[in-house]
């Protein structure tokens, strides 16, 4: 690969997924892997691979900072000949840093703060840590000189990574806890081979697997050689440790960083060729996101068990299809709560689609309910119930009956709006909102139907009744009612919505992009005015640049109007 080299590194890139908060288990996650690596000069872990991230005030318990200390010496400890390269937070007894542990045999013989800390998007690190101040070293590592580096720290022009190769550095590690949204692995992996080109010498970037809370974690680690190609990657949303053996150009460059020694130049037998995963289709690494933060959010709550309510509608399939995959199908039960206003055609297609996945059911009609609310309704307040009133008490009843079941069970429950609903309003408080986990909370209704599709195509048959597909949207709250109704066709709802949430264009803005006037001003203040709703809304995974709940945060109150 290189004119001159001074031997090789063999680097293990360790793709983790570790619970925030769980150090007993997360030091067993490390420790299972000491054996299968000690051939390596090097093992790298994600991002706080230690304790979990993102910690948010987990880091404000002084006793939690105590405890992942000790648990950090003790993987110390039973470290091999391997340098292990471990993420935990550190501590001056005044500020708590987002870090880095270099451990080799039986020792902490280095370590790095993070000196950049994000405070966009889904993060605010400056919130939970301090930066970094302390200067640079390199750590001499099987005879390589490595220089580490930490998420935003390589993302920060004139940052500390360059700081790292003007200082001799012959390789740089970054250590990652990077949450996926669509298109995000492209984005890294034109950052680093642009850094790789420009500095000359190969990154490791190395990246957490699995979901946390709102967010998922899709793994992607990855290598770049010098001229800032791709000579590795890990497979995305699993657990994956990839070795490879590195040949390093032998540079000499003046005003070096000083440079810690860690361990000296091995002999391996064999040279291992890097394995590099094939990129994913859109719609595979949505899938794929969204079935990984399914599974984990469920696990690590402590439940292994789901139910939802099943419409025979395109929204509630896909989720029921996701938990199928993510849980298995003994795992989830559909429970299907017709109404009087319910056609025979969904009864049918949530019978079929229960069918298709195998999963079990519960059919609860709410007929009875429903005319016994409306009944003393009339008794007590001598009116009827109508309108948006009493469409929103059916869609209660079921969120009541869905919640009883999951008590009376031990489940946890799954529900099923998209992030076009979710976005004006088009949901029922303590209704359909009610639950655990919002799985498609941040897949616009035009997504869920390409996600549909392409599950069947995946299948090879028609898991989704091709009914479902076909068939207007409707909530089959009132006679003949579909979701057009009420909103523009979701074609031309989703761009508009996305212009405004992901894009953050104002009225005149999407006025001038070419938006009809009247539907801009409509939908701009269902927006607004459904704030309120959202904020009550249970956590959902985010795979937008954009989402819901910890990404975007607007005011309660709010009378802006541009």
């Amino acid at each position: 690969m290189y004119a001159e080299c001074m031997g090789i590194l063999r680097l293990a890139l360790a793709q983790i997924n570790p619970v925030v908060g769980d150090l007993e288990g997360n030091v067993e996650l490390i420790r299972d892997l000491i054996d299968k690596v000690d051939h390596c000069d090097l093992a790298v872990f994600g991002e706080m691979s230690l304790t979990g991230y993102p910690l948010e005030d987990l880091v404000l318990k002084p006793g939690f900072i105590a405890d992942n200390k000790t648990a950090l010496n003790d993987l110390a400890s039973i470290s091999g000949n391997c340098a292990l390269v471990v993420g935990f937070a550190d501590s001056d007894g005044e500020n708590v840093y987002n870090s880095i542990a270099i451990c080799y045999q039986g020792e902490i013989l280095g370590s790095y703060r993070k000196q950049n800390l994000p405070n966009v998007e889904v993060f605010d690190e400056v919130r939970n840590f301090s930066s970094g101040s302390d200067p640079l070293n390199l750590f001499s590592i099987g005879g390589v000189n490595i220089g580490f580096a930490i998420c935003e720290d390589l993302w920060v022009p004139n940052g500390p990574v360059e700081s790292l190769v003007d200082g001799g550095a012959q390789l740089i590690v970054a250590i990652n806890g990077s949450p996926f949204h669509q298109g995000k692995q492209q984005e890294r992996e034109t950052l680093v081979n642009e850094i790789s080109k420009k500095s000359n010498i190969p990154i490791a970037y190395v990246n957490l697997v699995g979901g946390q809370d709102e967010l998922v974690f899709d793994g992607g680690s990855f290598i770049t050689d010098s001229v800032g190609e791709v000579i590795l990657r890990s497979s995305r949303f699993y657990e994956s440790t990839l070795v490879a053996d590195l040949s390093i150009e032998n540079k000499t460059t003046e005003n070096l960083l000083p440079i810690i020694d860690i361990s000296s130049t091995r002999e391996h037998e064999g040279r291992i060729e890097p394995y590099i995963a094939p990129p994913l289709e859109i719609h595979e690494e949505l899938y794929l996101a969204l079935v990984t933060a399914t599974r984990d959010y469920v696990l690590k709550s402590g439940f292994s068990q789901v139910c939802l309510g099943l419409s025979g509608g395109i929204d509630s399939a896909l989720v029921a299809v996701i938990a199928s995959d993510a849980l298995g199908p003994n795992n989830v039960t559909a429970v299907m709560m017709p109404s009087r206003y319910s056609s025979t055609d969904s009864l049918t297609d949530a019978e079929q689609l229960i069918e298709n996945l195998g999963i079990a059911s519960i059919k609860f009609p709410i007929k009875d309910i429903h005319s016994t609310f409306s009944e003393e309704w009339a008794l007590n307040l001598n009116q009827d119930l109508f309108g948006v009133t009493d469409e929103n008490l059916q869609s209660r009843i079921r969120g009541v009956l869905l919640m009883a079941f999951a008590n009376a069970n031990g489940w946890l429950v799954l529900t099923t709006g998209n992030k076009s609903e979710a976005a004006v309003g088009y949901s029922t408080l303590y209704g359909d909102t009610a639950g655990a986990y919002a799985v498609i909370k941040d897949v616009y209704k035009t997504g869920v139907y390409d996600l549909a599709r392409w599950r069947n195509d995946s299948e090879g048959s028609e898991i989704i009744p091709k009914s479902i597909l076909e068939k207007p949207p409707s909530a089959e709250l009132r006679p003949d009612q579909r979701d057009d109704q009420s909103l523009p066709s979701y074609e031309i709802l989703d761009p508009l919505l996305k212009s405004y949430i992901e894009g953050d264009k104002t009225r005149a803005e999407l006025v001038k992009d070419g938006f009809d006037t009247k539907m801009v001003d409509e939908i701009v203040q269902l927006v607004d005015t459904s704030e309120y709703k959202r904020r009550q809304n249970p956590p959902g995974v985010r795979v937008t640049q954009k989402g819901f709940g910890r990404d975007r945060r607007l005011p309660l109150v709010n009378r802006y109007e541009g």
